[in-house]
């Protein structure tokens, strides 16, 4: 109650320097609070970073299945699963890249690229 009587005075950012318990003025403007806060926005930005990360990887591992199905490329599971569980978005997007040339599904995997035989 004292950090609320306080306002915006100097006494109320020593009071909040000096604050370690918890206190229960919801709505009011408390470090407490505030803290609490901050911390579930930065939650919050945090999974919504996550989750639009995983889904651009799904969108991709889904984009480099499709090509090979559409070059009549026979993916086995081993490799869709491998393809479909990646996260990283450079392998994705190597990936991706050799989807259009390569002549069997396990050459994605190829390390460098010139190890693939060029389907051109």
């Amino acid at each position: 109650m004292l950090e609320v009587g306080l306002e915006n005075t100097p006494a109320r950012k020593k009071w909040r320097e000096l604050m370690a318990v918890i206190t229960n003025f919801p709505g009011r403007g408390t470090f407490i609070e505030e803290t609490y806060l901050e911390g579930k926005a930065e939650g919050v930005a945090e999974g919504e970073a996550k989750g639009e990360a995983k889904g651009e990887a799904r969108g991709e591992a889904k984009s480099i299945l499709r090509v090979l199905k559409r070059r009549g490329i026979p993916v086995p599971d081993e490799v869709r699963q491998r393809v479909s569980d990646c996260a990283d978005p450079d392998t994705l997007d190597r990936w991706l890249d050799q989807a259009v040339t390569v002549s069997d599904a396990e050459d994605l995997f190829a390390e460098d690229p010139k190890d693939v035989p060029d389907q051109a």
